[in-house]
């Protein structure tokens, strides 16, 4: 069974490889394919940050297995942690004022910031990559300052990443089936350049990234927290 789904991935990822340089004409540069995305990215995306308009649009499935390893990485430290037997139980040290009074009073504002960073992923630097790690580091500090008082909502992190990755998914799958034919074609309408309701999906892409990126780095500290 095991050597049928190696065939198999291996005939997919063949697939993937040879659509992809039919697509791309031999010869071309990297040059070539940065001024385009420099000179047009603009314009066919609606996005402000380039950047963006690379990671979410001309490179999505990219983007798709990049939230892929993130959630089998997840997945995976699960099971491996959840296979080991814990032999002893320590006490854990109290966090000192300064650590548990900056949890009372950063944690939110954190979280925040992180959401502000994927929010605006489509006009300035960041995403949802980054606003989501933002907020996983929000939870670092309430694991060091508030670990005897708080934890993850296990029921929440798990609605919020299933619900992020759904969202990519449909939203990818839509602008294959109604566009021209690639994966997260951008259908929506890209509104007013520069503004926080412009770049059509891109916005909305972002923010479900940012939710499953959080949402899963969150957890793979909550497990390697409860396993130290």
């Amino acid at each position: 069974m095991r050597k049928i789904i190696g065939i198999i991935l291996l005939i997919i990822i063949a697939w993937g490889i040879g659509t992809s340089l039919q697509e791309i004409p031999f010869g071309i540069s990297r040059a070539k394919l940065a001024d385009h995305y420099i000179h047009n990215g603009k314009e066919e995306t609606g996005a402000a940050n380039i950047v963006t308009s690379v990671v979410v649009s001309y490179r999505s499935l990219d983007t798709l297995g990049e939230v892929t390893v993130l959630f089998l990485a997840a997945i995976g430290l699960g099971a491996v942690l959840a296979a080991l037997k814990q032999k002893s139980v320590k006490e854990s040290e109290k966090a000192s004022l300064i650590l548990s009074t900056g949890c009372r009073l950063l944690f939110p504002l954190i979280l925040l910031f992180g959401a502000y960073i994927f929010i605006h992923g489509h006009l300035t630097p960041g995403g949802g990559f980054q606003g989501g790690a933002i907020v996983a580091s929000a939870f670092v500090l309430m694991y060091l300052g508030c670990h005897k008082e708080k934890k993850i909502n296990e029921t929440g992190s798990i609605l919020s990443e299933s619900l992020g990755g759904l969202a990519f998914i449909v939203i990818g799958l839509i602008g294959l089936a109604i566009g021209t034919g690639y994966f997260l074609n951008n259908f929506l309408p890209k509104g007013e350049f520069n503004t926080l309701l412009s770049a059509g999906i891109i916005p909305i892409i972002y923010i479900a990234i940012g939710f499953k990126v959080g949402a899963e780095l969150s957890k793979i500290i909550d497990l390697l927290m409860e396993e130290s």
